[in-house]
């Protein structure tokens, strides 16, 4: 399908200045350039161009607010200028899978103050020696070079999904203990319960047979008074 046909399809009976994200991947252009784009697409932040086969960004209208601009296995070897004009804030760039060779080539992108991500995966220009160093070096803007950073730390995106994981596997191990503990301190209490109510026993037992005992004592007192009593009367 065209590209120019497959905007129109995208658009869905809305109007350009409505559209903030735009994908027409895979489709054809024709003669290697940007068709179906106008300045209407002003609020348009994310535009992915995937496989269209685009040689040239000559005529990509301004999109001042784009912010990420996918443009991975088409033919560009040049003409990255016209990103610095027409996507002035761009923070996040994929260009891999074109045919860019020289170092040089990429000081077009020098213009572009915001841009913190750029992928150039698949590319000749990878097959330099010291490739990552002197890219880094000639856009000290870029954090994120295909991904990682000039200390091989993965890009935020990534790293925010291993702690996601991270924390749902944390998450049982803590809930898990906190049961196992909360057992135990029952199985204590229960214990020490059983332990209060055995000593409680144990001392009323002690109190019957001092009560018994002392019952017994004055039984025989008065027993022996009686028997005393009897005598004084005989004599």
């Amino acid at each position: 399908m065209e590209m120019k046909k497959r905007i129109t399809l995208e658009l869905r009976n809305r109007s350009p200045a409505e559209i903030v994200e735009l994908v027409v991947d895979n489709s054809r252009s024709a003669d290697g350039e940007v068709e179906g784009l106008t300045d209407g697409f002003a609020a348009l932040e994310f535009l992915s161009m995937v496989n269209v086969g685009l040689s040239s960004l000559a005529k990509l209208p301004s999109l001042p607010k784009l912010r990420k601009l996918e443009l991975s296995d088409n033919n560009l070897s040049g003409s990255l200028e016209t990103l610095a004009e027409k996507c002035p804030n761009l923070t996040y760039l994929n260009l891999s899978g074109n045919k860019i060779k020289e170092l040089n080539t990429l000081e077009a992108l020098q213009n572009l103050k915001s841009l913190q991500s750029l992928d150039l995966f698949n590319c000749e220009i990878t097959s330099l020696e010291d490739y990552r160093e002197s890219v880094f070096d000639l856009l000290p803007q870029v954090t994120y070079l295909d991904g990682f950073d000039q200390e091989d730390n993965e890009a935020p995106d990534s790293e925010a999904n291993d702690e996601d994981e991270d924390g749902e596997d944390g998450a049982g191990p803590t809930g898990e203990y906190g049961e196992e503990d909360d057992d135990e301190d029952d199985e204590d209490g229960s214990e020490g319960g059983e332990e209060e109510y055995d000593d409680e026993d144990d001392y009323a037992e002690e109190e019957e047979e001092q009560a018994g005992a002392h019952g017994q004592k004055r039984k025989r007192d008065v027993d022996d008074e009686g028997e005393d009593d009897e005598d004084d009367e005989d004599n």
